[in-house]
């Protein structure tokens, strides 16, 4: 059932945004009564609940790291032809990933790896221009507004991705929510080595991530919200009690029906042949795929140095 924001919430919203002026403190006792006031159209926090949002092509048109990658390429950090070539792993990855689990495996030993030697700070700045440049105006204004009714419910909402949670974080905070769950990196005196902590946060894994946080947060996943896109996350969309398909794949769209899920699609024809390639995209594949380009061009700027 669709969660609506309560009467006090949509009070203080729009005392928020200046379309109500707060009333004028004559007195102590009057700035008193405002502060009480304020208090009492806040709206409580719902400890028990949380929603959890996948964010490529469930929050976002296409995937994150493809509009990460094709930032860093207008950056140089590697060509538009390096580009192309993740594009076309990603939909391998996108079409065997749920029948092949070694497709997943080789895509976590070299997930992270071209980010080696980067320091922390560079990758933050990074993910914010990025995200600024390219992903901003991707955000599916649906899926936004639904997370904005769990905001006003009170409750905590997380993105889940396979995506860096660096990248994760920054799309979390520009989008006003309380936080991301990403595949973490490896860090040592604030350098990225190239390595994992832990696995690829892909399919099982989030499921894993969401119960590990709720044990942590006191949630009651069963009063908990998902959503994503994919087949993929079927293990996620099955720990929560209110399980949501947006955008859904065929696969995910079969399994949804057959369970009773609820089913959201914000996409037209045209949006949806607009991000064909992009949203084929899945986050393993094209990391694995940045890893290879930048390891062949270190080896072509070794090989002209040692022909020198």
């Amino acid at each position: 059932m669709p969660i609506r924001p309560s009467t006090a919430a949509l009070a203080l919203r729009r005392r928020r945004q200046g379309r109500i002026a707060p009333p004028r403190s004559t007195s102590p006792s009057a700035g008193w009564a405002v502060a009480e006031v304020e208090a009492a159209l806040a709206v409580p926090a719902d400890l028990s609940a949380a929603a959890f949002f996948d964010v490529d092509n469930t929050m976002m048109q296409g995937a994150s790291i493809y509009y990460f990658a094709r930032g860093l390429a207008k950056r140089r950090y590697f060509t538009s032809g390096d580009l192309v070539r993740f594009a076309y792993q990603q939909a391998r990855f996108r079409l065997l990933a749920s029948e092949h689990a070694g497709t997943v495996a080789g895509a976590k030993s070299a997930a992270l790896a071209f980010i080696a030697g980067w320091k922390v700070d560079d990758m933050s700045r990074l993910c914010e221009e990025i995200f600024d440049e390219l992903m901003a105006d991707r955000i599916w204004s649906g899926t936004r507004a639904l997370a904005q009714l769990h905001l006003d419910a009170g409750q905590r909402v997380w993105l889940v991705t396979a995506a860096p949670v660096e990248l994760g974080r920054i799309i979390a905070q520009r989008l006003g929510l309380t936080g991301a769950i990403g595949t973490v990196a490896e860090i040592q005196d604030d350098v990225y080595t190239g390595r994992l902590v832990g696995d690829l946060m892909h399919g099982p894994e989030k499921a894993a991530a969401i119960t590990a946080l709720a044990s942590v947060e006191g949630l009651d996943l069963s009063l908990c919200s998902a959503y994503s896109d994919s087949v993929n996350d079927t293990p996620m969309l099955s720990t929560v009690g209110n399980a949501v398909a947006v955008n859904p794949d065929p696969a995910l769209r079969r399994e949804a029906r057959r369970r009773g899920w609820e089913i959201r699609d914000f996409r037209t024809g045209r949006k949806a042949a607009k991000i064909a390639i992009p949203a084929a995209l899945a986050t393993g594949a094209i990391l694995g795929g940045v890893a290879t380009a930048a390891a062949l061009r270190r080896r072509r700027a070794v090989s002209r140095v040692q022909l020198r």
